[in-house]
């Protein structure tokens, strides 16, 4: 027979028990610092703006940015597994970066090592040129190229990127030779292209949606036209079999248990899923993609077999 003591014990037991669950449910309850380990204004910073306040809206809690660049990313890679695995601590993470920097050569981390939860969107690659430019169309680049071998100077976001490895394609299968600029960041890459030091820049989609009629896109990487960019044609269409770009996650201390990976993914899969931040995304130049943690394994064995191929047929691997 319950008493009203034994209830409020019965109670209190079923409350105490209850309570870790109810922790988890609340995850989380205070801000996420969000780090970036490249410089302010490139496209890994500007998803990271758009995301924080659809997270907040969701979840009721702020993204904090700040940034570690250097090294390409590396800098920042290499500490992630340092920072304190409770789940208040996420980095932004690209490809192929994370998997050719290793690969070239000692970076302070491996590619197996870094602990990627989900995978939201790439800048699929393109050719830009500022408005002024004496190259109104790919083939006017093309022609100008091959009378001037290694003239034709070209900006990029660093080594071992997406990039470079478009840059490198592209003279193979255009039958050119350009010279490629490695520069920190989209930012400064655009930096120098619209201060006339290059005269052209291996950029992405997103960089004609941001500088508008500053600059011309001649091609886009892709599998058909983006819908930001109707009058540019893709490189295949143009008789260049070339596609695809940057891809840019979110990754955390391997000590993070599993469980707080998983509520991390489902999280950023649902701002992913949002319908409003689809349509930011895209008119910013983005493509989206969604790949959870739970697919990340299959999803990462294809990007390295892909990438390690094409970067020794790019010579940028042995």
């Amino acid at each position: 027979m319950f008493t009203r003591r034994s209830f409020a014990i019965a109670a209190l037991a079923t409350g105490l028990l209850a309570a870790p669950a109810f922790a988890a449910d609340t995850f989380p309850d205070k801000s996420i610092d969000y780090i970036i380990p490249f410089g302010p204004g490139g496209e890994s910073d500007v998803a990271a703006r758009m995301q924080q306040p659809f997270f907040q809206k969701k979840f009721g809690q702020d993204l904090v940015i700040s940034y570690k660049a250097g090294g390409g990313g590396a800098v920042g890679w290499s500490e992630l597994n340092s920072l304190t695995g409770d789940g208040y601590t996420v980095m932004g993470i690209n490809l192929p970066h994370v998997i050719l920097q290793p690969a070239q050569k000692k970076v302070g981390y491996e590619t197996d090592d870094l602990v990627t939860v989900y995978w939201f969107q790439f800048t699929p690659n393109a050719i830009v040129v500022p408005a002024d430019s004496q190259f109104k169309t790919l083939k006017d680049l093309i022609d100008y190229a091959k009378e001037n071998p290694a003239r034709v100077t070209m900006a990029g976001t660093g080594k071992g990127t997406a990039n470079q490895l478009a840059a490198v394609e592209f003279d193979s299968l255009a039958g050119v030779k350009t010279t490629y600029v490695p520069f920190k960041g989209t930012g400064a890459a655009m930096t120098a292209l619209l201060g006339h030091q290059v005269m052209a820049e291996w950029g992405y989609t997103t960089v004609g949606a941001s500088q508008g009629d500053k600059v011309r896109l001649l091609a886009v990487a892709m599998d058909k036209r983006h819908p930001l960019f109707p009058d540019t044609p893709t490189f295949n269409e143009l008789g260049l079999d070339i596609a695809g770009g940057a891809y840019r996650g979110v990754a955390v201390p391997k000590s993070v248990p599993e469980e707080k990976r998983r509520q991390l993914s489902d999280m950023f899969g649902k701002i992913n899923s949002d319908p409003d931040f689809r349509k930011k995304m895209e008119d910013a130049g983005f493509a989206l993609i969604d790949v959870p943690y739970s697919e990340m394994k299959t999803f990462m064995d294809k990007q390295k077999s892909r990438d390690i191929k094409a970067a020794k047929e790019a010579g940028i691997l042995e």
